[in-house]
């Protein structure tokens, strides 16, 4: 080949990939590892907790009586529930209405917990896509900040449940200091929840809709209304295993914390180790699991 036909030939076409490798440079949005995915999501934990109050203060922000909705709302429905399965159906197992009452509120509390957060959870990417597209940050902070901020709303809700509990004779014991490790499993059961739902959720904005029905079904299950051993035990037709799986079902077994730490009766005489077991299980399954399902995600949400 002569030297002109050389000199004329077009360079060679550096792919990509080398260029970028050559300068330096790596895909942006790309999805770290996850020690480092981890690492990333604790530098901005105070970024998580400012969102998460921030959310919870706009919440109620266009309501005349602001925060006192927080509690005023799962209030209303523990009411309405008390009315219908408490006086008109009776569906209180034997309990007298000075222990339906504090079981009651104690479940719908509980329930309304993990209900919210699941809920949120759904929304969190989809309802963001602003945040999401616009600045770069580990997107699991969105459903564990929608988690921490029905944590901090259940909390308010928890002096009502005290007072509640206590105007019906149950006073404090040194059980009552079992409720803050039932919350913190809870906290980290709901949290891998919202982030199983937050990625279902980015692709499928139906489920938004589909929810709660799921939900509703979920609280019936679960005995959030009446004893559900007791229900169990009075209907010939249905196998007593049922209450034991229903029992061990996650909505179930941190409802059975509270109220076995904060109700004194013949019926929560006693936390037993089972249901510790249990709460602690589902809280690693779900927790670990849910947040490692969300990172394999970490790229893709956002886009299209």
């Amino acid at each position: 080949m002569s030297e002109t036909t050389r000199a004329s030939a077009p360079p060679r076409a550096v792919p990509l990939a080398e260029l970028a490798a050559r300068h330096g440079l790596s895909v942006s949005g790309a999805r770290p590892s996850l020690p480092a995915y981890v690492r990333q999501l604790w530098a901005r934990r105070h970024f998580i907790t400012a969102f998460s109050r921030a959310k919870l203060a706009a919440q109620y922000s266009q309501a005349k009586l602001g925060q006192l909705w927080q509690v005023a709302t799962p209030l209303l429905n523990a009411l309405v529930y008390f009315l219908i399965f408490g006086v008109i159906l009776e569906a209180r197992g034997g309990m007298s209405t000075g222990d339906y009452i504090p079981f009651l509120v104690a479940g719908v509390f509980v329930f309304t917990f993990t209900q919210s957060s699941v809920m949120s959870g759904v929304k969190s990417i989809s309802g963001n896509l602003g945040m999401v597209r616009a600045l770069h940050f580990p997107r699991a902070s969105l459903p564990i900040a929608f988690s921490l901020q029905q944590l901090q709303q259940l909390l308010y809700s928890m002096i009502v449940l005290a007072a509640i509990t206590i105007g019906f004779g149950h006073y404090p014991t040194w059980t009552w200091l079992l409720i803050f490790p039932a919350l913190l499993l809870q906290f980290v059961f709901n949290a891998g929840l919202a982030m199983i739902f937050a990625r279902l959720g980015s692709h499928t904005p139906d489920m938004a809709q589909l929810m709660p029905f799921v939900l509703r079904t979920w609280m019936y299950a679960s005995g959030v209304l009446f004893p559900l051993r007791a229900m169990i035990e009075d209907n010939d037709t249905v196998p007593l295993w049922a209450a034991d799986v229903l029992e061990a079902n996650p909505a179930a077994v941190y409802m059975d914390l509270i109220r076995y730490a904060m109700i004194d009766t013949p019926q929560y005489s006693g936390v037993p180790g089972l249901t510790w077991a249990y709460a602690l299980g589902w809280a690693l399954v779900i927790g670990i699991g849910g947040f490692v399902y969300f990172w394999k995600a970490e790229e893709r949400y956002g886009r299209g």
